[in-house]
């Protein structure tokens, strides 16, 4: 997962030539649909023999402004969820919790210019997901990296000339996780929707 991120950073370095920067931390709940990951068993089983669940998400965001209504952010996210094994030939357990890394880069267009107190925006990027199943780290290059892209809205407030507060709603279409090749016959894309809400430092 971290060798992609410095790529994120350098690719769409350009943005910190802007006029304005904030840092935000947010918290809130990652939603999965479509969360049928396949099966592993090569000649008989069902898509829903592996399955995520829905969980908690928190991370950071790097938010880069212009003069006008025009923002870039650079973003990781930490999301749990559950790997459901309703085979129990994975995992010899119903289920047990899991990681999926997330970074990526936004491009935002504001419904008011900067500087402005309130400043909703709509949103749309593109992300890839680590996901790093029961058992295995990151750090030591487990788990299944995908690509995706994402949408949403959401809104910013200034409190003061120094902090800020802001609310996300963001759905996400990631390819799905195969681990290795130990999953088969799944389809379609993974949706995650993303509630949330942060607190940020503005500079």
């Amino acid at each position: 997962m971290r060798r992609y991120l410095p790529v994120v950073f350098l690719t769409f370095s350009g943005a910190l030539w802007a006029q304005s920067g904030e840092l935000w931390f947010d918290a809130g709940e990652s939603i999965l649909s479509n969360r049928d990951l396949g099966t592993p068993f090569a000649t008989r089983g069902r898509p829903s023999d592996v399955q995520l669940d829905n969980g908690f998400r928190f991370g950071f965001r790097f938010g880069f402004n212009s003069a006008g209504h025009v923002g870039h952010e650079i973003q990781y996210a930490y999301n749990r969820t559950h790997f459901i094994d309703n085979t129990g030939a994975i995992l010899g357990v119903p289920s047990a919790g899991m990681a999926i890394h997330q970074g990526g880069y936004n491009f935002l267009y504001y419904g008011t210019k900067e500087g402005s107190r309130i400043r909703p925006f709509a949103t749309g990027g593109l992300h890839f997901s680590n996901f790093v199943p029961p058992g295995a780290s990151a750090t030591s290059g487990g788990g299944s990296t995908k690509f995706g892209f994402n949408y949403g809205a959401g809104v910013k407030v200034k409190v003061s000339s120094l902090f800020g507060v802001r609310f996300d709603l963001r759905q996400y279409q990631t390819g799905k996780p195969d681990f290795g090749g130990l999953l088969t016959n799944r389809s379609g894309l993974l949706r995650q929707t993303e509630v949330s809400a942060g607190f940020g430092v503005l500079f």
